[in-house]
């Protein structure tokens, strides 16, 4: 069999249809050569049809796919267009020729690719990808906030819904976060800031600041589950391996790692210092992923899985695209509210290098907010 011939509309097949040929083998040898240190020959004739269709529907629906870090290899190599963390996606997105965005990563990232594209159609493959930091926190929790606090300002991390968002003053990444409460609390004339949802973020970077921070009891289920025991244990076993971890993660676990940083900024670190040996204290795929572009550096990885990442798949991509389907939608008042909150980070002094976190700074008291 020639390869399947593929036609506009509905001709698209069923995605157990499609199948491992000649056509396809040829079509996606280039992209097994970049993935085959972390994706075994088994896998791959499965893979490859799928990649193989959605490489060309999305050239026939003028898409583009937008793929997060802690999508698999598979998908963040083979079909993601746009790679990165989430702002990033969305930031390159609005820039992009195409009419239609996929979102490969959680529903508030999709939320975000929507509010700075209002006029692209944007799709996530499945609905229910959804974060348990983004759900500790609601549209209703930050006007409360607003009305115990309204002297101090709220800087809201980027991983939240699109009303969580527009109720807010500032956006903040985990990069910029330190340079975000520092701007705020100038802007304002205040030493203390409201930080949220992310309870750990708030206090790895109160304890990089001078200015004071209150937050929110919320946290990422991922980041959350390592301990300072684990990285003890892993410091034991691999004795020559450079530890770095996410600032999601305990304040315990980030004194004792010796980088510590975003997902890009681990990315370069890894690329700009080459170890012999590294762990990432971060959802699996990072690893994978970071892995393709440094073959010569050996890693560890002791990762946790993200269930609603894996919820997103090469055939639910497929599907997506085929069918037009999973439409994601942001009211518009919300969205211009929104759009205002992250436009307000945006116009800081864009950083030249991803920052990172001093791990020898000591731990400072973090309050929650009483509403």
């Amino acid at each position: 069999m020639d390869g399947m011939h593929f036609t506009t509309g509905n001709d698209w097949p069923e995605a157990d249809a499609l199948v491992y040929d000649d056509a396809v083998k040829v079509r996606t040898d280039h992209l097994y050569d970049r993935v085959k240190d972390v994706v075994t020959p088994m896998e791959w004739p499965a893979f490859a049809p799928l990649i193989d269709a959605i490489n060309r529907l999305k050239v026939e629906r003028g898409a583009t796919i937008l793929a997060h870090n802690y999508m698999t290899p598979e998908i963040f190599n083979c079909v993601g267009d746009i790679t990165g963390d989430s702002l990033k996606l969305a930031q390159v997105a609005a820039e992009a020729k195409e009419d239609v965005i996929v979102q490969a990563g959680v529903h508030f990232m999709a939320e975000t690719a929507k509010i700075l594209s209002p006029d692209k159609t944007v799709l996530i493959p499945d609905m229910a990808a959804g974060c348990s930091l983004a759900a500790s926190i609601t549209g209703a929790d930050v006007r409360a906030i607003k009305a115990a606090y309204p002297h101090l300002p709220i800087v809201t991390y980027v991983n939240t819904s699109a009303e969580v968002k527009a109720y807010s003053d500032i956006c903040c990444t985990s990069s910029n976060a330190v340079q975000v409460v520092e701007a705020a609390a100038a802007q304002w004339g205040v030493d203390t800031v409201i930080m949220i949802p992310d309870e750990y973020l708030a206090k790895n970077v109160a304890a990089q600041t001078s200015i004071k921070i209150l937050t929110w009891k919320g946290s990422c289920e991922v980041h959350e589950q390592f301990t300072a025991q684990d990285i003890d244990d892993l410091r034991a076993a691999h004795p020559d391996a450079v530890i770095l971890t996410h600032p999601e993660c305990p304040p315990d676990v980030m004194a004792k790692a010796d980088f510590a940083g975003s997902t890009g900024a681990m990315a370069a670190y890894v690329k700009d210092h080459a170890p012999k040996k590294a762990i990432l204290i971060t959802e699996c795929s990072m690893s994978d992923n970071v892995a393709v572009e440094n073959p010569g550096v050996q890693f560890v990885r002791p990762c946790n899985l993200c269930p609603h990442m894996k919820r997103i798949t090469l055939k639910g991509i497929y599907e997506a695209l085929r069918d037009m389907k999973h439409e994601v939608h942001v009211e518009p008042e919300i969205a211009a509210m929104a759009r205002a909150s992250l436009q307000a980070m945006l116009d800081l002094p864009r950083l030249t290098t991803p920052p990172h976190f001093d791990t020898g700074k000591a731990a400072v008291a973090v309050p929650y907010v009483s509403v």
